[in-house]
């Protein structure tokens, strides 16, 4: 990955160390490399960040069909603040008219379609990958790990009698231990039988048969071929696109719900939803409370005064 060469390329590298100290990911490095992309290009003298110049990126970011432009509108604004004086300062509600990404949660009869698929998906060149398929994504399901909590998990992090597993060094470099449930730890005892002929030596727990870890662009690809098989009557353009995130997105709405069959006040055991999680802001949790169905609306367990009294974070999908 190519440096920073525009006139910010200083205090672009500052600020980028100065995150680093902190433990948070590379997200903002990514986006800030475009944006002093675009400073070279077209503003190369250009020494203050102004109103001008911060909207001229996002724009041209947005009419070019750029992603994540809410992580580039965090990565900006947060540059901004580290540089202080009269650095402009991005507003919060700027590009409210992109739509944001919403999670696509499933209903139980497509979530148990997705995994047959999964089950039954077809054998590429390497017969493991398919054999890996649904025991990487039913971990990441029911476990509401982090699509990369789930690729980097190592085999020594898995507890086979108890069933706890160790999240090492994830987001913000934060340890944590979740647990698998008796079904799900059932399967991966089975799963780790078939898979220790193969790769002894292989440290990471999902592997291809050469002992290569799953990449992001494998199991990216892995959950669009599940999705597009679990509904074959369905054009494949007009499909709802399902990501890795949903998984983790689905656990938590399963959790929700089940704690609302129980009785259980909704609010008071969102602390625990947040520590099996990782969340490090209490409001990434609450975001779930509000992409939830109407049924929640109605209900006594949620103290809708309360939640509503905490201000909610834009960068919730990616946590």
């Amino acid at each position: 990955m190519k440096g920073f060469q525009s006139q910010f390329k200083d205090k672009l590298h500052e600020y980028v160390a100065f995150r680093e100290s902190l433990g948070f990911s590379y997200s903002h490095h990514r986006c800030l490399l475009l944006f002093d992309e675009y400073c070279h290009t077209f503003y190369p003298n250009e020494v203050d960040l102004t109103r001008q110049l911060v909207h001229g990126w996002l724009k041209s970011e947005i009419k070019s069909g750029g992603k994540a432009i809410s992580n580039k509108q965090a990565a900006i604004r947060g540059f901004a603040k580290y540089l202080g004086g009269g650095a402009y300062i991005l507003a919060e509600s700027f590009c409210k008219d992109v739509r944001s990404f919403q999670p696509n949660l499933l209903t139980d009869s497509e979530l148990a379609a997705f995994f047959t698929a999964a089950d039954y998906l077809e054998k590429p060149r390497d017969p493991f990958f398919a054999e890996t398929a649904g025991m990487l994504l039913r971990l990441l399901y029911t476990c509401g790990l982090r699509p990369t909590e789930v690729r980097n998990l190592k085999r020594s992090h898995i507890d086979f009698d108890t069933g706890e597993i160790f999240i090492s060094k994830s987001k913000l470099s934060k340890d944590r231990i979740v647990m698998a449930s008796n079904d799900m730890l059932t399967l991966l005892k089975e799963y780790d039988g078939r898979r220790n002929p193969l790769c002894r030596t292989t440290e990471e727990f999902f592997i291809h048969t050469n002992g290569n870890p799953i990449t992001k662009e494998q199991l990216v690809d892995l959950v669009c071929k599940c999705w597009k098989d679990a509904n074959p009557d369905v054009e494949p353009s007009l499909l709802p696109r399902l990501r890795p995130y949903d998984l983790r997105h689905q656990f938590a709405s399963t959790v929700l719900h089940n704690w609302l069959d129980e009785g259980k006040n909704l609010y008071a055991q969102l602390p625990y939803l947040r520590a099996y999680m990782g969340h490090e802001d209490f409001r990434d949790t609450l975001y779930y409370v509000h992409i939830l169905p109407e049924r929640l609306l109605a209900s006594a367990n949620v103290n809708w005064e309360q939640i509503e009294s905490a201000r909610l974070g834009e960068e919730v999908w990616n946590r």
